[in-house]
């Protein structure tokens, strides 16, 4: 690939919706260009998300999630039924740390490679906020990447510590959203 300017690193954070979809946005553009994108997904386990179905017809363009697969998946899929938060997508908290250690693993090694243009590491800060990872391991991962390798890292609660760190800084701050009105997340939009 041609020289490319890419390496720094992004943080979207904030209680607003648009943090991952943000992610999506800078991959979408960046295989536009021809460049490979890995996207790895702490926390969510749901195999009915759009990101996860697109990578068939993207071939430079690989998901791999870490959460607890959601058992209304199939349905959602084809939109025989929408999210209804009954939480039977999580794992307990030590659960929950022993996936964010291997996603954590993943990423570090995918950081490191420089087989990826991009690499996305989704709702990373809400693991960090929830102490399922450390800071400092975060931090490691960060300098330790790959020069040319630009790096996302999304979710609420970022530390602020880890904004020295980053050459971009988007807090979305929700100012209006439809789930207080009831609405649940949509398949196509939230998901």
């Amino acid at each position: 690939m041609a020289w490319s300017n890419l390496g720094l690193v992004h943080i979207y954070t904030g209680n607003g919706k648009g943090k991952s979809t943000a992610a999506l946005g800078l991959a979408l553009r960046a295989l536009g260009h021809g460049f490979s994108v890995y996207l790895i997904q702490f926390m969510k386990g749901g195999r009915h998300i759009g990101e996860l179905n697109v990578q068939e017809a993207l071939p430079k363009f690989r998901v791999k999630q870490y959460g607890k697969e959601c058992p209304y998946s199939e349905k959602m899929k084809v939109g025989a039924t929408q999210c209804g938060n009954c939480r039977g997508c999580f794992f307990t908290y030590n659960e929950s740390r022993e996936k964010a250690a291997e996603a954590l693993n993943d990423a570090r090694q995918a950081v490191k490679s420089g087989q990826y243009n991009v690499v996305i590491l989704d709702e990373i800060n809400v693991v960090l906020d929830k102490k399922l990872v450390s800071l400092d391991d975060v931090i490691k991962l960060i300098q330790e990447k790959n020069p040319d390798t630009e790096l996302i890292l999304t979710g609420r609660n970022a530390p602020k510590e880890l904004y020295k760190h980053a050459d971009y800084v988007s807090e979305i701050n929700e100012v209006k959203h439809p789930m207080n009105k009831g609405i649940v997340g949509r398949r196509g939009v939230e998901y």
